[in-house]
């Protein structure tokens, strides 16, 4: 994946805490996409010094070739963060600083004033809430409106950058991606429940993401439940880290889901962990694009998903998915009755889901588009911010 040292150097900047989770995962696939097409790339990544999440990250990026960069960031307050990328943009002389949050945002503006780069920011969606989050939102809606191309990963967040002013011709749609050669079903469904001993009624619902209050799942934790009491034979597993850790995990313990229900926390074998599944589930409140349900529709793993932001643009209810408005235990549980009753259909959604992300959602097709964009920068003159 070696690129050559005249390559122009493409600079992805984010925020990370913990193992990260989809935006990073699309970031670390990057570089080795790029160095074919004449890009060099750095992965820079701000996090605590003391986040002992991040080892995951440099695990992930040891894997897949990308080259990352740890900066040490201590919070809002921590003034030496510009200091430390001025530094880098510097020595490493980027052509091109791409942005993947409102801080990489707002310092890429920054930074830009006296180096030659130019700007790109990929909008993964506004999706978690704290009480920060209106200030630090209301910044990067300002800093949209002066990067020179805004790439958005859904129909909903194009939508919402052009009515914050984006001019339309410096917006972007790409949607995100899996590398379809590595989420790739080896084993089948069948042979997966005998090795793992799992009982042949049981239908093992599985879900994965950041553990926040967005994903909803307390409510696919209470559709399962539900499930259970009325005699179906279901469990439920959760993998991802995050915040609601503790407390899922707490709920899961208490009948009737003792037993029944496993909060997982990180799984470095996601593959693994989509291959023990009978159905997906995303039980979002708030959503982008879930690199999530790209990976379990190309493991061919028949999906159960709210009708939220970018999710139907890839799930089209009963051809490829089972689509479920928002927020209701009950239609959750429906759903996921409804494909555990018909094997067929399971089997026929997740054959479905697969050819979907193999036409339109693959890594190659997401980094053509991507290729595209820097080139057209850098072949043209700077815009005006």
């Amino acid at each position: 994946m070696a690129s050559a040292a005249t390559d122009p150097l493409v600079l992805h900047v984010r925020v990370v805490t913990g193992a990260g989770g989809g935006p990073d995962k699309t970031i670390l696939e990057s570089p080795r996409f790029l160095a074919p097409a004449g890009f060099a790339a750095l992965c820079v990544f701000l996090r605590h010094p003391r986040d002992p999440g991040f080892a995951e990250v440099e695990r992930r990026a040891g894997e897949r070739g990308a080259p990352l960069l740890a900066v040490d960031d201590r919070g809002a307050l921590d003034l030496g963060v510009p200091r430390r990328l001025a530094a880098i943009c510097d020595e490493r002389r980027p052509a091109i600083w791409h942005g993947h949050d409102y801080k990489s945002n707002v310092l890429g503006l920054l930074l830009a004033r006296r180096r030659p780069m130019r700007l790109v920011t990929t909008v993964h969606g506004w999706v978690r809430r704290t009480w920060k989050t209106p200030l630090y939102y209301a910044l990067d809606r300002r800093a949209l409106r002066r990067y020179e191309a805004v790439v958005c990963v859904s129909e909903d967040l194009e939508r919402e950058c052009l009515r914050l002013g984006v001019a339309r011709e410096r917006c972007r749609l790409v949607r995100n991606g899996v590398d379809t050669a590595t989420f790739e079903r080896r084993e089948p469904r069948e042979a997966v429940r005998r090795r793992l001993g799992v009982p042949p009624t049981r239908t093992v619902v599985g879900a994965a993401g950041r553990l926040s209050a967005e994903k909803g799942f307390d409510l696919l934790l209470d559709a399962v439940a539900g499930l259970i009491e009325r005699g179906h034979d279901v469990e439920v597993r959760i993998a991802g880290d995050g915040d609601g850790l503790a407390r899922l995990r707490e709920r899961a313990a208490r009948p009737p889901l003792a037993g029944r229900a496993a909060i997982l926390g990180y799984r470095s074998d996601i593959i693994g962990f989509y291959h023990d599944l009978d159905v997906f589930v995303v039980s979002s409140l708030r959503e982008g694009l879930p690199n999530a349900l790209l990976e379990a529709l190309a493991l061919e793993v028949p999906a159960v998903a709210t009708r939220v932001a970018g999710v139907p643009a890839l799930v089209e209810d009963g051809v490829n998915g089972l689509l479920v408005e928002p927020g209701s235990a009950a239609t959750l549980a429906a759903a996921i009755e409804r494909l555990a009753r018909d094997p067929a259909l399971a089997r026929r959604l997740g054959a479905a889901g697969r050819a979907t992300v193999e036409a339109s959602f693959g890594f190659d097709t997401r980094m053509a588009s991507m290729i595209s964009i820097y080139r057209r920068l850098l072949g043209r003159t700077r815009e005006p911010g």
